[in-house]
């Protein structure tokens, strides 16, 4: 993917991380364009969403929802929007382990017609330590740099 092609950066959240989590460190992060989001150009919009809770299976009617006034409202391809799966789904955290419905919801993601999929957004340097150490969990899919 081509981060400079990419228009629109929509991330999921875990639902049930979102009832502890205001999702400040990302939306910092992705205007910052640090960590999983350096490299997005200046413009770019952005919109996080929740997966709906276990099993993640809302994320299609959202994602058909965000399509429906992606077509209305602008001019950006689906090709132009990448989803960032955040860091609270694809790791090991302090909340819980990494989510065990992340192929299933990447699957729904893909079916939508969305190919643009990083794993990952913000990690602080608690967590880089503490993955560090062994504590938690570390997944080399999940980009933060």
């Amino acid at each position: 993917m081509d981060k400079e092609s990419i228009k629109y950066v929509v991330v999921i959240q875990c639902d049930h991380t979102m009832k502890r989590c205001s999702g400040f460190a990302c939306s910092e992060s992705f205007f910052g364009k640090t960590a999983a989001f350096s490299g997005y150009k200046d413009g770019t919009k952005y919109l996080t969403m929740s997966c709906g809770g276990c099993n993640g299976a809302c994320v299609a009617g959202r994602l058909e929802h965000f399509e429906m006034k992606l077509r209305s409202l602008t001019d950006i391809k689906k090709s132009e929007v990448a989803v960032h799966l955040a860091t609270c789904v694809v790791t090991d955290n302090r909340h819980h382990d990494r989510c065990p419905f992340v192929d299933y919801i990447k699957e729904i993601i893909r079916k939508n017609g969305f190919e643009n999929i990083v794993e990952g957004t913000y990690q602080s340097q608690a967590s880089r330590k503490l993955r560090q150490e062994g504590v938690y969990k570390s997944y080399d899919s999940v980009a933060f740099e």
